[in-house]
């Protein structure tokens, strides 16, 4: 079998991938912007072959990318990226090349929040009001009927790129006299926490792996406000947390993918609100988290699913895993030796993190696990802790 994966080495972590991919028969065809001889050795020789590109938003590149491995190797069994930037693209590479997965047709309900938020309604989710809107008028009555303050957030957009809260009118204004020419959705704030439900299904649908992270504040706070980030995964999971993921699962439809969806808790009411859905891997070292979690390998058992629709480990989340993120330009009492050596015994990983990425995760982060909660709230207070 022979399995396509755009950019096998960015993010960093994604090149695990590939060695699991190797070691259950697929030719691991890989495609990239990056020189072959940059690629790290386990990438490099796990690779089957790996096809340079000048730049990956050139689509005719791609085309003969693919088209030289289909004349080389054959039909092309599966095409992946796992990255929430490329996911139309590689839908319509798919779509293009006749490859299983989703496709151009099915991709306006994962990347349109519109679109979410109809499928969200029929799994049986709440949902904050939510409209697309085009002029002032319009952001105006949207506002009359729900209050402020209100969310901006482009309808097909990555992250929290762009994305807004609107306090009031003067702020309204402000919006549409420098908005992007792009479509966006106002939604009605919710007041709450906020949770994910993430997780891997196999061929049928079934999910075979799942958990939830709390985060600390919203990614759109993070890069806006320029504040740093941690986020903490839960050793249980709550039972309606799960119903209504797995809902979502089964309208979504999600068969052999990774899945990351997004959750408000309201604080008056404690009932959930459907945010987001990703159909790609939860970001940054996440996956990793994972792992730690569970002491097991799901780049491992992702390759098995694919190979044989068989998800090996019975698993169990023996620990909270924190990621505690840390940028440069903010003054913090304690220095990186002094962590390493306050709490060398539950930090599993620590990690610069890619300029890409940094407005959301931190210029440098730090993995940390334990049984006892109480350790990780010290371990954030510490890390965090500024002058």
């Amino acid at each position: 079998m022979n399995y396509i994966f755009i950019s096998p080495h960015f993010p960093v972590n994604y090149y695990n991938f590939i060695p699991h991919l190797r070691s259950f028969g697929f030719n691991v065809l890989g495609i990239a912007d990056e020189d072959f001889e940059r690629l790290r050795p386990e990438l490099k020789y796990s690779l089957t072959e790996y096809y340079k590109v000048s730049d990956l938003h050139n689509y005719e590149e791609l085309v003969k990318a693919i088209g030289f491995f289909i004349f080389k190797y054959g039909k092309i069994n599966r095409l992946e990226s796992f990255n929430e930037y490329w996911l139309e693209q590689d839908a319509r590479l798919r779509s293009d090349f006749n490859i299983p997965g989703i496709t151009i047709e099915q991709i306006e309900y994962y990347k349109n929040k519109s679109r979410m938020k109809e499928l969200f309604i029929k799994a049986g989710a709440n949902v904050a009001k939510g409209k697309v809107i085009n002029s002032l008028d319009d952001a105006k009555i949207f506002v009359s009927e729900v209050g402020y303050p209100v969310v901006a957030k482009p309808d097909k957009g990555v992250g929290a790129a762009q994305t807004f809260k609107l306090e009031n009118e003067n702020d309204l204004i402000y919006f549409f006299n420098n908005k992007p020419d792009i479509d966006y959705i106002f939604e009605d704030f919710i007041e709450g926490e906020i949770f994910s439900f993430d997780g891997l299904t196999d061929k049928d649908g079934k999910i075979v792996f799942f958990t939830s992270h709390k985060y600390q504040r919203g990614i759109m706070e993070t890069v806006n406000d320029d504040l740093h980030i941690f986020y903490h995964s839960l050793i249980d999971v709550p039972e309606d947390l799960f119903q209504i993921g797995k809902n979502i699962v089964d309208v979504f439809n999600v068969q052999e993918r990774f899945f990351h969806f997004e959750f408000f808790r309201r604080y008056k009411d404690q009932k959930w609100y459907a945010l987001e859905v990703n159909m790609r891997p939860p970001g940054g070292f996440t996956l990793d988290m994972f792992n730690y979690a569970c002491d097991f390998d799901i780049y491992r058992e992702y390759a098995s699913i694919v190979a044989t629709n068989k998800f090996t480990q019975n698993y169990e989340r023996k620990y909270f895993v924190c990621y505690i993120g840390r940028k440069f330009n903010k003054n913090y009492v304690h220095s990186h030796e002094e962590i390493l050596h306050t709490f060398s015994q539950i930090i599993v990983m620590h990690s610069p993190i890619s300029p890409v990425l940094s407005s959301a995760l931190g210029d440098y982060c730090y993995i940390i696990r334990s049984k006892d909660f109480g350790q990780i709230e010290e371990a954030i207070d510490f890390i965090h802790k500024m002058w």
